[in-house]
């Protein structure tokens, strides 16, 4: 099955909690705290991956979380990290982390931070000093990066088919590669992209039959809008017709109508290098509908080939490999959303708001310092209060109206205000 989208949620791996313990020895007398930190928790990358061509797996498995760090221990033993975990994307997906564009996966091999893992809480070892020689503090382990992540896969493919469902583009990519889409006798459409690998006279490309193109596929008619996005990456566009005039439709309306429909789903496409061509020459009536469509086309160029019989198919070969060497007028990485840029301003440490009679405290740095306080120790409770006050807490709750008796929460925990 082809996915080509997928939301997945993606957590890092969180520290170690750090390690209280004091050494005991015999013959050492106030030997002191040796408690280790806590180690890092795991960081979650993305790797591009030829071998992957769908994104069907994360359909099955939307959540991906990183290895925790492991916790410090006595002797001054730091915990181990925790493993990184490495998530295999196809080639050609772009990354939107938090709904901006993050990463565009074109390399194999090519690996891309995209969660990083909590710092391991520090041991009471890491407490100590002149004043406190036997400080029972230590920190629990920093909460991993969370993002929520939308992939969208974009074949990188050389050249694109284009046309109206039963315009042949299944039946000539079987032609001239090793590819097997299916193909029947009767009148059907694709659904969904198939890629070939062609080889002429040594000359290699990678081909794809962009299905579902039909009238109004630009605002979501068929299945045009979800697979034009795979055409955008091509070089060369090849727009093919049936020129048998099946069912009593005109070639030349059904060319405008693709031309049409590209245009209104980016201007830019229609500004790649296009070959048209009039497929299913070896039918009945359809050297009256090539004299036809000369009429109406002008002074533009056409090939007349049958993907069936083999007929042209070495001359439409030869004028795509020359249209691939030839350079665009445009870049094909503007295809790409860019995403605006950023501007960063600094925010308080923290912000208040009340909620129901109960002050709310917010910001990234006081939540940390909760996340990582062990409240059931007297020590690490009071250095807790401490850092609040110097942050200036207490003075901006009593400027917000709260007075003691008052319920305070940071996270989910909970408080009674006191000056």
């Amino acid at each position: 099955m082809f996915i080509d989208k997928a939301d997945i949620l993606i957590t890092a791996g969180r520290g170690g909690d750090g390690c209280i313990s004091f050494r005991r020895e015999k013959f050492v007398p106030y030997g002191g705290p040796n408690g280790g930190n806590g180690g890092k928790g795991g960081d979650i990358y993305f790797e591009g991956d030829p071998r992957k061509n769908t994104l069907l797996d994360f359909s099955y498995k939307p959540k991906f979380k990183a290895e925790d760090g492991h916790k410090g221990e006595n002797s001054d033993k730091f915990g181990r990290y925790g493993q990184d975990l490495i998530v295999k994307i196809p080639l050609g997906t772009l990354v939107f982390k938090n709904g901006e564009l993050y990463a565009d996966m074109k390399t194999a091999g090519e690996k891309i931070l995209m969660a990083k893992g909590g710092r391991g809480g520090r041991g009471n070892a890491s407490f100590k000093t002149h004043k406190n020689t036997a400080p029972r503090i230590a920190e629990k382990g920093e909460p991993g990066e969370t993002a929520e992540i939308k992939l969208e896969l974009r074949l990188i493919a050389d050249v694109g088919f284009v046309g109206l469902p039963n315009a042949g583009k299944s039946t000539l990519l079987s032609k001239i590669s090793a590819a097997k889409p299916k193909i029947a006798d009767y009148p059907f459409t694709t659904l969904e992209p198939n890629l070939g690998v062609v080889n002429y006279k040594g000359r290699h490309f990678v081909a794809a039959d962009i299905p579902g193109i039909i009238e109004g596929a630009n605002t979501g008619k068929g299945l045009g809008l979800e697979f034009l996005r795979h055409i955008r990456r091509t070089k060369v566009l090849v727009h093919l017709i049936d020129i048998s005039g099946f069912d009593g439709s005109d070639p030349y309306k059904n060319y405008k109508i693709i031309n049409g429909e590209l245009k209104k789903y980016s201007k830019s496409l229609v500004r790649k290098h296009i070959i048209t061509v009039l497929n299913k020459i070896d039918l009945p009536d359809s050297q009256k509908h090539i004299k036809n469509f000369k009429k109406h086309l002008k002074n533009k160029n056409f090939l007349t080939i049958s993907a069936a019989t083999g007929e042209g198919v070495d001359g439409f070969l030869k004028e795509t490999v020359k249209l691939l060497d030839k350079p665009l007028k445009i870049n094909i990485e503007e295809e790409i959303e860019i995403s605006p840029i950023k501007k960063y301003v600094y925010e308080p440490d923290f912000k208040i708001r009340v909620e129901d009679g109960v002050y709310v405290i917010s910001g990234k740095k006081i939540e940390t310092l909760t996340e990582m306080t062990k409240f059931n120790e007297d020590d690490a409770l009071r250095r807790y209060q401490n850092i609040l006050k110097k942050m200036g807490l207490e003075d901006e709750l009593e400027k917000a109206g709260a007075k003691p008796g008052d319920q305070v929460r940071i996270l989910n925990v909970e408080f009674t205000f006191e000056k």
